[in-house]
């Protein structure tokens, strides 16, 4: 198998890493605060993972989500992994508000509208300084 996107060097800025998982920030415009918990080694089913590593990827993937709500206070948190496209193990940490851009759809459904969101420096760098101490 070529590699995949998630098998190369992101493009994004990483949060956290170890090595076996690295927690990146999402560059999307209608999504601030988007985070992927990658886990870096090609693996393509969680239950390929043994029982520790499954269970340190959701505690990566649940401090994501807990930083998100505590610092961002969506109105829905979607954790997702699908894999269809990108058979590498990986969930999406992602916001959800009542008015964005696929509410309530998925994100990667038909787009209703166009609404750039932002998050000030002040927020991310709380949402990033807690997924630090918490991993750490």
């Amino acid at each position: 198998m070529d590699k995949c996107e998630l098998c190369l060097p992101t493009v994004y800025p990483i949060v956290w890493e170890n090595s076996k998982f690295r927690i990146i920030e999402v560059d999307d415009p209608s999504y601030s605060a988007y985070y992927r918990v990658e886990y870096i080694q090609h693996i393509k089913e969680m239950t390929d993972l043994d029982e520790c590593d499954r269970d340190e990827l959701m505690k990566a993937v649940f401090i994501v989500e807990s930083a998100i709500k505590i610092f961002y206070n969506p109105d829905k948190i979607n954790l997702v992994s699908l894999g269809n496209l990108t058979p590498h193990v990986h969930w999406h940490v992602i916001p959800r508000f009542y008015d964005d851009d696929h509410f309530p759809d998925s994100i990667w459904s038909q787009q209703k509208k166009f609404k750039k969101t932002e998050i000030s420096d002040q927020i991310r760098k709380k949402i990033n300084a807690f997924i630090l101490k918490n991993l750490n």
